[in-house]
């Protein structure tokens, strides 16, 4: 589904220049849960943002689903994550004047879909993470683990590739990341290929490989053995 190859990123400032990433070398396969961990400088960072396409990498290359992701204009860019990626902040980002539903049917604006089927999609993946009850609630009658609760139906509702979230459970209490992790976990069961950046070990444990990054570069990734999220919850 992935395949990075010899991955370098730098930012210029002024005459000094910063080797973000040194060499990246990553494939990760449909179907795949794997989490991204690596202290503050690490690179977990710029490379979630070149895989989200919100960035460009200097050297190397980048295929996502059997598709070079090269030298796009933002138009394309945007087309592209559209279609291939849901995105899953620590923040939420939710609009805060828009109803959960509205926030989940808005991808599927961007796409065309008309509102009759937007609005069923919406209420199909609001459903889907429980929270079909509170379609018509703001996000600031939500709480944390509802909004993201919410900002998962939305990253679904347009049936990407690839999951990418950065942070997912950050903003949130222990047992409120474990009732995410359990929610993501199941969309990963149903065969959605997900990417977790976390400075978090047990949200690492409860993915199925851990990929460790320090100074821009892969310092081991492993398969591991998947802790149920139900353990905890």
């Amino acid at each position: 589904m992935i395949q990075i190859k010899d991955l370098h990123k730098s930012y210029h400032m002024g005459a000094n220049s910063l080797h973000v990433l040194k060499g990246i070398n990553f494939d990760v396969k449909e179907g795949e849960l794997v989490s991204i961990m690596g202290s503050s400088g690490s690179g977990k960072s710029t490379l979630l943002n070149i895989l989200g396409m919100l960035d460009e990498a200097d050297e190397g290359s980048y295929t996502l689903d059997n598709v070079p992701i090269k030298n796009l204009n933002e138009k394309i860019a945007a087309n592209y994550r559209n279609k291939f990626l849901g995105f899953i902040f620590q923040s939420f980002n939710l609009i805060n004047y828009k109803s959960a539903l509205d926030n989940v049917a808005l991808p599927l604006y961007y796409q065309g879909v008309n509102r009759k089927e937007r609005v069923e999609k919406a209420m199909h993946y609001l459903d889907k993470v429980g929270l079909a009850p509170w379609s018509h609630h703001l996000p600031n009658e939500l709480s944390g683990g509802q909004k993201q609760r919410v900002a998962i139906a939305r990253a679904l509702a347009s049936d990407p590739k690839v999951l990418l979230a950065d942070e997912p459970t950050g903003a949130l209490d222990t047992k409120t990341s474990h009732e995410v992790m359990e929610l993501i976990q199941g969309i990963n069961d149903d065969g959605k290929t997900i990417l977790i950046v976390t400075h978090e070990h047990d949200i690492a444990k409860m993915t199925k490989r851990i990929v460790n990054l320090k100074d821009g570069v892969i310092i081991d990734d492993n398969f591991v053995q998947q802790v149920r999220a139900t353990q905890y919850v």
